[in-house]
């Protein structure tokens, strides 16, 4: 199923709202990306790669003293953590660094905020002998500095972002900024569903394969379709490439933002409960501005879910009402980290831990043979400092 409607267009969102000097770079881009859809060389080097580089399929758990401990529906998880770097991230890194090869790029550059995805590409970039450039804003890089450190020691150059936020947002916009004044010869390989076409969609397709699997294994398991389908969203890859392949069922899909401290003001990270339409990166999208049309100020204990806009798919969807989104705060994503590392030995990363906060809350008002299923999309390895900190450990 394609939600598109015109070219680069979900609905009235998506697009392409760049520099002149960007188009040809993106047309070049959608021209290699049309190609290979239909080589099956490539998808036969990238699914092995997925086999026995990053650990495909995933597996399926039942998390079955957290369902216990709810008291309602069983709660499974889709085990996106378990992939080689520690999350969702290199599916689409790989995917995207096969096609700078393709394309004849040496150098690629990237941004990164949880820092899952800046490993992801320096990971992908140092397996196919490719020039790797990080941009990440400098806080980020202290609150996730053992993934700075993991980067440098898989060969990537990271570079502080001191501008504004100094979060993902200045981080993108600095590496869009490198890659016009070196389009010749570089590739930007984005990390989620944003920017200009045709990234939101060639994206979603590398994270799609997290969708397929879900379906066949839910099917094999229980022989039926999960109740509810449960992710976070920030920029919006993993919820995308889980919720892609259910487009078409009869399944309540559920995405989960960042209610940061509160629903108010600057201290959260909501874009598609509180945003409205308007252009960031590229693309038309929900995004958190004020009247003037001026981004505003973005919080989230989660670095992955700390950015005012979101991928434009996810806009349709809200709109359409295919996808119900929501808001989880701080506390409620500490909570859920406490409480799967507690009950089921799951360190999981502080962005899923909101999609599994609120599918317990979900799953607690269902009966307990009905089953809702979580993209866990991340290890929390990377968050320990910052949950030790809160909780006072």
């Amino acid at each position: 199923m394609d939600t598109r409607n015109r070219r680069g267009y979900f609905g009235e969102f998506g697009g392409r709202f760049v520099p002149e000097t960007l188009v040809p770079a993106l047309e070049e881009l959608e021209r290699a990306y049309e190609h290979i859809k239909g080589d099956p060389a490539f998808w036969e080097e990238f699914n092995a790669l997925g086999r026995d580089y990053i650990g495909r399929p995933t597996p399926l758990y039942h998390a079955r003293r957290l369902s216990e401990y709810i008291g309602g529906a069983q709660v499974l998880l889709k085990r996106e953590d378990l992939c080689h770097t520690g999350a969702h991230k290199i599916n689409n890194a790989l995917g995207q660094g096969l096609l700078a090869r393709r394309m004849g790029k040496q150098r690629v550059v990237a941004e990164t905020g949880a820092g899952q995805h800046g490993v992801a590409t320096a990971a992908a970039c140092a397996l196919l002998d490719l020039e790797c450039v990080v941009f990440m804003g400098s806080v980020d890089m202290e609150r996730q500095s053992p993934n700075v450190r993991r980067m440098r020691l898989l060969g990537a150059e990271v570079r502080p972002v001191e501008a504004g936020s100094a979060t993902l947002k200045e981080a993108i916009s600095e590496a869009l900024r490198d890659w016009v004044t070196h389009v010749a010869d570089t590739y930007y390989l984005l990390g989620s569903v944003v920017g200009p076409h045709p990234y939101p969609t060639l994206v979603r397709d590398f994270q799609a394969v997290i969708g397929r699997e879900a379906r066949e294994q839910v099917m094999s398991a229980y022989g039926r379709l999960p109740d509810r389908i449960v992710a976070c969203v920030g920029g919006g890859s993993n919820a995308m490439g889980i919720f892609y392949p259910f487009l078409d069922a009869p399944v309540p899909l559920i995405g989960v933002e960042a209610a940061g401290k509160g629903l108010d003001a600057d201290t959260h990270s909501a874009t598609l409960v509180k945003g409205r339409p308007g252009v960031l990166h590229g693309t038309r999208s929900y995004l958190l501005q004020d009247a003037h049309g001026q981004i505003e100020p973005t919080h989230s204990i989660a670095p992955g879910l700390d950015y005012p806009g979101v991928g434009p798919e996810h806009s349709f969807l809200r709109n359409t009402g295919r996808v119900q989104y929501v808001a989880v705060d701080d506390a409620g994503a500490l909570e859920s980290f406490r409480l799967l590392s507690r009950l089921e030995g799951i360190l999981p990363a502080l962005e899923p831990s909101h999609a599994t906060f609120h599918a317990m809350s979900l799953a607690r008002e269902m009966p307990k043979e009905g089953l809702v299923l979580v993209n866990l999309s991340g290890r929390g390895d990377k968050d320990i400092g910052i949950v030790a900190e809160a909780l006072g450990l």
